[in-house]
């Protein structure tokens, strides 16, 4: 059993397994809150528990699978091609857009770990929580951060906006797709793309697109601000 679980392939095949029962799940319910990816992880987690098997024998195969991360985000391009001449036509819109939203993120995450009193190497993991793993892993470790919690706050974040999108966007009256799709690549990456995606194909174009600009800004911003907050 010990053998098993420390192959790669033991990583691989649980995650893909997970994943896809929470397809099937969410297929049946036909319920926003059953998030095939938080389906997965919660399936994982008690897996390992019950089997008391460490994380770090999963990890092995899930490591692999993070590999994939930002090709995958760079494929999110092709969608943004197919409505170029929407990016041309809005583009100041979207970059002021991104521009408020990244600032919004950060800024309001800042704020609250004040409040609450929260030590700078949490403040800085959870500051590019709205942007991709990728990105907000390298921000992170840039300003003394830890990692783990980054990834935790970035798929919460993206779970949360995925399911809740819906939602705000009929509460705030957000018919516009363009608007629709960067609202939604703005505070919560890909995760959030998958689900503007499946509102339409500008949506999910323009939250492919907010996914980039916003990584861009955060880094930015990221660049002036001090090594450590504490």
């Amino acid at each position: 059993m010990k053998e098993l679980c420390a192959s790669p392939f033991f990583g691989i095949a649980l995650s893909i397994l997970a994943f896809f029962i929470g397809i099937k799940i969410k297929e049946r319910t036909k319920s926003v809150l059953c998030n095939p990816l938080l389906i997965a992880i919660l399936l994982i987690v008690l897996l390992l528990s019950l089997l008391k098997i460490p994380y770090e024998s999963y990890n092995e195969g899930g490591a692999v699978i993070n590999m994939f991360l930002a090709p995958a985000t760079a494929c999110l391009a092709v969608s943004i091609y197919t409505r170029i001449r929407l990016l041309k036509e809005y583009w100041l819109p979207i970059l002021i857009g991104c521009t408020v939203g990244s600032l919004s993120s950060m800024g309001s995450v800042f704020l609250l770990c004040r409040l609450f009193g929260l030590d700078a190497a949490i403040t800085a993991s959870l500051l590019p929580k709205s942007v991709t793993t990728p990105i907000a892993a390298e921000v992170c470790r840039a300003h003394g951060g830890v990692v783990p919690v980054t990834v935790i706050a970035v798929i919460f974040t993206g779970i949360l906006g995925s399911i809740l999108a819906p939602f705000l966007i009929r509460l705030f009256h957000a018919e516009n797709p363009v608007t629709a799709g960067l609202s939604i690549g703005a505070c919560s990456h890909a995760v959030g793309t998958s689900k503007a995606l499946e509102l339409g194909e500008t949506q999910g174009a323009m939250s492919g697109l907010a996914i980039g600009i916003c990584g861009i800004i955060t880094v930015l911003v990221s660049l002036m601000l001090p090594h450590s907050f504490g």
